[in-house]
């Protein structure tokens, strides 16, 4: 996924008017980037400030640990579909230490092809790291069979 074509123009919406708000928008711009990060080197950077050491990952295709196993899905799927960048659908929402953020992957060059779309529900620790994902396909990539990664 491609850093240049990430989208996150606007600041998360908060509703939980505990001041943390601040945090967890940095949180989840570095998660954004985190996706699109193209090197190693900068990927790991993202992960040791976005992620906590355990963090959880639940997604259709499976539960990962870690940041490693983060930074593995990523790349072994654009290996698989090529050039390929994750943005927001529309503003993260924040309320105490969950977000739920709305997304999209786009694969090509240029603008992209929608490819699929979700959201996740994150919960920040109190430094505003990521301790856990909860990914939801809104709307699944063509021929894929949830039955096929459990």
């Amino acid at each position: 996924m491609t850093e240049t074509t990430a989208h996150a123009e606007q600041p998360a919406e908060t509703s939980s008017g505990t001041g943390t708000g601040s945090r967890s928008e940095t949180a989840l711009e570095r998660y954004l980037r985190f996706w699109n990060a193209v090197t190693e080197p900068e990927q790991r950077r993202l992960a040791a400030s976005t992620f906590t050491d355990g963090v959880e990952y639940r997604a259709e295709i499976g539960i990962l640990s870690g940041a490693q196993a983060l930074m593995d899905f990523r790349n072994q799927f654009v290996g698989h579909v090529g050039t390929a960048s994750l943005r927001h659908r529309e503003r993260p929402q924040i309320h105490h230490d969950r977000a739920r953020v709305k997304w999209e992957i786009l694969v090509g060059d240029g603008e992209g092809t929608s490819f699929a779309a979700g959201t996740d529900v994150i919960v920040l620790d109190d430094d505003g790291r990521i301790s856990s994902v909860t990914a939801f396909l809104d709307r699944a990539p063509e021929g894929f069979d949830p039955a096929a990664h459990h």
